[in-house]
């Protein structure tokens, strides 16, 4: 089917081209009509902090509105209250309440906010509710709210600004990673010129690649206005997109070249190209969309949109390598070698370092498989340590008004000024004076400001129907800090239950929601179902690839290697993030837990597209091995036909993985860095070494498989050429 195809895209090219012209055409014109946008809404099903969200939703609806935070710091040797200041701050505060979309204000020079101002006097704040989602906010509302602080700043007082709002309209960015992507091409130009020699061919791969990654950004703007996408999902999407397509491009371009080298007509060498090779990338695919739609097993909205929205990029990008790849080369025919740069023999890889390196690697299997091992699990040791949680603005850069702002309110009121809890309670009756339920609020609320890690808890605050309260709770550590974790787990498992004890309110209707408790559960829930995400992800590569490859040993082997490479690149993400070593090296100026959907966005990620090396390696040993029925030749033969084409896709995957480092978030960060690590490993140690030694080791037994299950299981075949199938090898 898919020679057929390749033929016939390469035969009708214009019809194909002028087929994904009009897509793109359609999907620029859908997504200029389309008000979508990314949206960072972590809702949480059956979680307190989702209990807590609802309530308030529907009793406090502007406690779950979008809020900013002014600081005002009084010069040294001042204070707030001196009379100068304080008209400064009222002046600054009523020009607050007048910026569009703001529903109100607190001013800390009054009686009722006293308390947000610090005990020395020098440093205040003023909060800023909006009555709508902070998406909904006009652009230019921080530049209002700048221009609202104009006597603050007059007067002589240092004003800084956090806050939701802050975080969305002040964004960290710099030169170079504005152009990330730009970056990442043009190395991979450079490494495409080395490797195929030629421009023509270099042209193919970038062309396809940046066509595939348009269509899907066009296309995931238009999803965004009917579906919540998180912000993550078109710097992933651009990440994933870039790498894949030239690398998928790359693949059935290096086959193509060597069929015509052999003699093939075009659209025969294009045909067999997509059979071959374009088989194993569509496998490939399939296997990271899989992978990458398996987080829904996380049951998490954020992170299973993030899988959807990175699968939804492969799989435009597989598209059009299938089709709109196979019209280009027809396009161009023998011109795909056009603008050499040097000559290369496309026949005879077997004289090349590739091929003296394989003869190396299956002399002395032993040594190098045990060298391998060793170098996996020491890179992987950090891992033991991994601590997983979230970033606040304390890791934005220390010239951003946000990371500023965050550390004057811990300055001045201690770290949990940053992330206070909120302790939603609905009240079965009305609440009155005298009530039960009155005196049931304020033994919890006693109980709540006594205990350790409590800083600060405010009286209960009813809603105006009397049928609802909040608590505000001020920890005494940061939002960030495991201590802040563990004294959300000890309200909710024994102080707020003991102190319910005969009152009149269920235990039930108290719940803790805020921020800081969202971020907690939500790491929780990830930490309690990775282990499940991550059997079903390996369950279903390893039927798939026994399907393919006719073994047991192979894909079960497959299954640990690739848990090892992608152990070690979560060693070396604690070191550098958690740790902190060479942090300053990417830009990094605090050390920072690991973001807790990282792991499983990484994993679902480099475990398809470790497939990829895995699938192009393996399927060349077995159709060597096929042919000659001898493991030792064909481990020899297979790895060298794929490791320059390996290496140079590895290398084009690291680049682009690498420059988006330079992102200023700490999450794209761990991404790319976690990547582009995972993948030299793979591409390195696993592919070129453990591999090959492994294979070799095991001899016949490579592609052994019961007799009864060759029978049952469905016959899959990639990247080979059509010849007999032998019975099953005997061991």
């Amino acid at each position: 089917m898919l020679e057929r195809l390749g033929r016939g895209a390469a035969r009708h090219h214009w019809v194909v081209i002028g087929l994904w012209v009009l897509i793109a055409v359609g999907l620029g014109v859908g997504a200029g009509r389309s008000d979508g946008q990314t949206r960072d809404v972590f809702t949480i099903p059956g979680t307190q902090s989702q209990q807590a969200f609802d309530l308030l939703a529907e009793r406090f609806p502007a406690a779950n509105e979008a809020t900013a935070q002014v600081v005002f710091v009084a010069p040294s040797g001042s204070t707030l209250t001196a009379p100068d200041a304080t008209k400064a701050v009222m002046a600054t505060v009523a020009n607050l309440a007048k910026v569009p979309g703001a529903v109100g204000v607190t001013d800390p020079t009054t009686p009722t906010f006293a308390g947000d101002i610090s005990p020395d006097g020098r440093i205040g704040y003023a909060t800023v509710a909006f009555g709508q989602p902070v998406t909904e906010l006009p652009a230019d509302t921080l530049d209002k709210i700048r221009q609202a602080t104009t006597p603050s700043v007059q007067a002589g007082l240092d004003v800084q600004y956090g806050g939701a709002v802050v975080d969305q309209f002040n964004q960290p960015t710099s030169a170079i990673s504005d152009h990330a992507d730009e970056i990442g091409i043009l190395i991979a130009v450079v490494i495409l010129l080395v490797s195929l020699g030629s421009f023509a061919s270099m042209a193919v791969p970038i062309s396809l690649a940046l066509f595939a990654l348009a269509c899907s950004n066009l296309l995931l703007k238009i999803l965004e206005a009917h579906v919540t996408i998180g912000s993550v999902a078109p710097v992933l999407g651009t990440m994933i997109s870039l790498g894949v397509g030239i690398d998928y491009s790359l693949f059935i371009v290096s086959r193509h070249r060597q069929n015509l080298a052999n003699g093939m007509p075009v659209d025969q060498a294009v045909g067999r190209s997509l059979a071959t090779s374009g088989s194993a990338v569509l496998f490939a695919a399939i296997t990271v969309c899989m992978a990458l739609s398996g987080l829904a097993l996380i049951r998490i909205p954020y992170v299973t949109t993030l899988g959807l929205s990175a699968a939804l990029y492969v799989a435009v990008t597989v598209a059009a390598a299938m089709t709109l790849l196979p019209a280009m080369l027809g396009l161009l025919g023998h011109g795909v070698n056009a603008g050499r740069i040097r000559k290369h023999d496309e026949r005879d890889p077997s004289t090349g370092l590739a091929a003296r390196w394989a003869r190396q690697v299956a002399s002395r299997p032993v040594v190098f498989c045990l060298a391998s091992l060793v170098v996996l699990l020491v890179v992987a040791a950090p891992l033991l340590k991994i601590q997983l949680g979230f970033t606040s603005d304390s890791s934005a850069p220390t010239d951003t008004t946000q990371r500023q702002a965050f550390d004057l309110l811990e300055q001045g009121f201690g770290p949990g000024a940053n992330g206070p809890l909120l302790v939603a309670i609905a009240l079965p009756d009305t609440l009155a004076g005298g009530s039960p339920e009155e005196a049931t609020l304020a033994k919890l609320a006693a109980a709540i400001a006594a205990e350790a890690g409590v800083a600060k808890a405010t009286p209960p605050i009813p809603d105006s129907a009397g049928n609802a309260a909040i608590i505000s709770v001020t920890p005494t550590t940061g939002p960030t800090s495991p201590d802040t974790a563990d004294l959300v787990r000890t309200l909710r498992s024994a102080t707020i239950p003991t102190a319910l004890v005969g009152g009149a309110i269920p235990v039930d209707d108290v719940s803790i929601g805020g921020a800081t408790a969202s971020f907690i559960d939500l790491t929780d829930l990830i930490e309690a179902r990775l282990f499940p995400f991550i059997l079903g992800v390996i369950l279903g590569a390893f039927v798939l690839l026994m399907m393919v490859f006719r073994s047991l040993f192979v894909p079960a082997k497959a299954a640990v290697m690739n848990l090892l490479s992608i152990a070690a690149a979560y060693g070396f993400v604690v070191a550098v993030f958690q740790w902190g070593w060479g942090k300053g090296l990417i830009g990094l100026q605090e050390a920072v837990p690991i973001v807790a959907f990282v792991p499983v966005m990484m994993f679902a990620i480099l475990f398809g597209l470790s497939m990829d090396y895995e699938v192009f390696l393996l399927s060349r040993i077995r159709e060597d091995y096929q042919r000659s029925g001898d493991s030792h030749a064909s481990v020899v033969s297979g790895l060298a036909n794929t490791a320059r084409v390996i290496t140079s896709a590895a290398l084009i995957m690291i680049s682009v993985f690498l420059s988006f480092v330079t992102n200023p978030s700490p999450t794209v960060k761990m991404l790319g860095l976690g990547m582009a690590v995972a993948v030299f490993i793979d591409a390195s140690i696993v592919r070129m070494m453990l591999v090959p030694a492994t294979m070799e080791l095991a001899g016949k037994w490579n592609w052994w498989i019961p007799s009864w299950l060759d029978r049952v299981l469905p016959h899959i075949s990639v990247d080979a050429e059509p010849v007999s199938e032998p019975a099953p090898a005997s061991p």
